[in-house]
């Protein structure tokens, strides 16, 4: 073995290591744990696959993932085209555009758990006062209502996630090349035909691994989903993370809670990969 190859094992070692016992084994614990009654001290039974037969009929579970899709979908939505506005905007050459991008960033410094406090508080109290002066009633009810507080998660979500996806958006806009945008003035594009003909294609990448990020940063979402309305009114605003921890520590399901994480996995590792895979795609067909 040649003393290139034996440093090569000797650096990665480590990170396999770590990745094994932190990811790998967990996984093969949890997937062997889905198929017992395991109630987080002892297993008194191997049930086999009856743990997924009970979660594809679970009315609980079912309605946290449609919840958690009709968020993830409108936040991702949102965060995207906020995050791209932001870059776009920055990346313009005024004075104080460096300022602004400290600013926008600084709410992906918070933690998601003092975050979620930080906006209950402004909707509890803030809204709750500006609705009672207005007279309007849903203002002063916000985290109230399942709609309300669907709306809730989504601008908190938008406002923490934004900043940092213009960060990256920002690192593909700064490497056009300044002459295909010259040369499209040249030829009489608008700012429009620029953007979507020339820097648009150009940031592909980003918007790949902005996507990815923000996909899989809202279907796992828990903190937030905790301190803003912790699953209430009667669950109806509970996401799967949530519903999924709630069956194993307040209910002691360990296994079946473990089933629930290994259905909700697969549907991520999918949903993830397709979207990797038709945004890859699209990067070479631009």
């Amino acid at each position: 073995m040649s003393a290139k190859k034996s440093w090569f094992y000797a650096f990665t070692a480590p990170v396999v290591v770590a990745l094994f016992c932190v990811v790998i084994l967990p996984l093969l614990y949890g997937l062997y744990f889905s198929f017992t009654d395991w109630d987080g001290v002892t297993v008194n039974a191997f049930v086999g696959i009856q743990n997924y037969f009970d979660v594809f009929k679970d009315e609980g579970f079912r309605s946290a993932l449609w919840f958690t899709t009709k968020f993830s979908v409108v936040a991702i939505i949102l965060i995207n085209v906020i995050g791209l506005g932001l870059a776009l905007l920055v990346t313009q050459k005024f004075k104080g555009s460096n300022f602004l991008r400290t600013i926008f960033f600084m709410p992906n410094l918070i933690g998601g758990l003092i975050l979620g406090f930080i906006w209950q508080f402004v909707f509890t109290k803030a809204f709750a006062s500006i609705g009672s002066a207005l007279g309007i009633e849903s203002l002063q009810i916000w985290l109230s209502t399942t709609q309300t507080g669907f709306w809730a998660l989504v601008i908190v979500m938008c406002w923490q996630m934004s900043g940092y996806i213009m960060i990256i958006y920002i690192s593909y806009l700064q490497s056009v090349d300044e002459s295909l945008l010259e040369a499209a003035s040249l030829d009489g594009a608008t700012s429009w035909q620029k953007f979507w003909r020339v820097k648009f294609p150009m940031i592909m990448p980003g918007f790949t691994v902005s996507l990815f990020m923000t996909l899989s940063n809202c279907f796992k979402l828990y903190d937030q989903n905790l301190s803003l309305t912790a699953g209430g009114p009667y669950n109806s605003t509970q996401m799967v993370a949530m519903n999924i921890f709630n069956t194993a520590f307040a209910q002691n399901k360990m296994g079946y809670a473990q089933a629930k994480a290994i259905i909700f996995f697969v549907i991520i590792a999918v949903i993830s990969l397709t979207q990797v895979y038709l945004t890859k795609k699209r990067e070479i067909e631009v």
